[in-house]
């Protein structure tokens, strides 16, 4: 009987059956284990609570998964026909890498140019600024008259206050720039960043109660209640103030002695 070549006898039925979902498990864990690399990473390093949800971080990350963890594993699954030659079965997983890879960049850079570096209180507020919120005039600025305080890329988020300066044409100046646009807020000036306990003095003046933070809703406001009650936190007592970044404010709560932050709720 006339034997058919290895190279050229067709697949078998098993060979069939298993190629599809074999290339997908190793395209889905491949995949799995660089987004739990990277991400963990980056939330550890920067993004705990409560930069992820004030950088709106979630929806950067989203699509990452999407392309990533979805979409690739998945075309994977259609394209890895036993019946393609080899050659051409590893250019077009190849090219779904490099799309994946792509999207992994775009996720990687966005994250890291968007990274919490501090949680600030200036006049009546917290608020986050990420790395983009700062120009690189202002840091070397800061490298050269407060140091200590100063960004740098392995910088992790700092709670600082941000005053205004003593010279009252500076302060006038930052504060005109900030209402009418066109100039950076003192939030965005790390030169005249000072350590957290130095703005607990001005810190408590700021301090309001649940009920008299208008930037919450009715609807929010039991809500937010019901956690303080469960947190043991009297929400009656002026102890919160509002912290901004990049959507709905988070209620920031302060121990008003010490300064210490007892806990950061979301409204919803």
């Amino acid at each position: 009987m006339t034997q058919i070549p290895e190279t050229i006898r067709p697949p078998s039925n098993m060979a069939r059956v298993s190629l599809r979902p074999k290339a997908f498990a190793i395209h889905l864990a491949s995949s799995a284990i660089a987004l739990t690399l990277v991400f963990g990473l980056l939330y550890l390093g920067w993004y705990r609570w409560p930069g992820w949800y004030l950088a709106g971080a979630a929806r950067v990350a989203l699509v990452v998964v999407a392309v990533d963890l979805v979409l690739g594993p998945l075309i994977t699954l259609i394209i890895a026909n036993p019946r393609k030659p080899r050659r051409e079965l590893r250019r077009d997983i190849a090219m779904v890498v490099a799309v994946q890879l792509s999207a992994l960049v775009y996720g990687v850079l966005t994250l890291w140019n968007g990274r919490p570096l501090y949680y600030t209180f200036s006049a009546d507020r917290l608020e986050m600024v990420q790395a983009y919120d700062l120009d690189a005039k202002e840091i070397a600025l800061a490298r050269r008259s407060n140091p200590g305080l100063a960004p740098y890329w392995y910088s992790r988020p700092r709670w600082i206050w941000a005053p205004l300066p003593e010279d009252k044409d500076e302060a006038q100046k930052i504060v005109a720039g900030a209402v009418f646009g066109g100039s950076k807020d003192v939030t965005q000036m790390p030169r005249y960043f000072r350590p957290w306990p130095d703005g607990l003095p001005a810190l408590r003046q700021q301090l309001h109660a649940l009920g008299d933070l208008r930037m919450f809703t009715p609807a929010e406001k039991p809500a937010l209640k019901d956690k303080l009650v469960a947190r043991g936190i009297a929400p009656n007592q002026p102890n919160a103030l509002p912290m901004w970044g990049r959507g709905r404010p988070l209620l920031a709560v302060i121990e008003p002695a010490s300064g210490e932050v007892r806990a950061i709720l979301r409204a919803d």
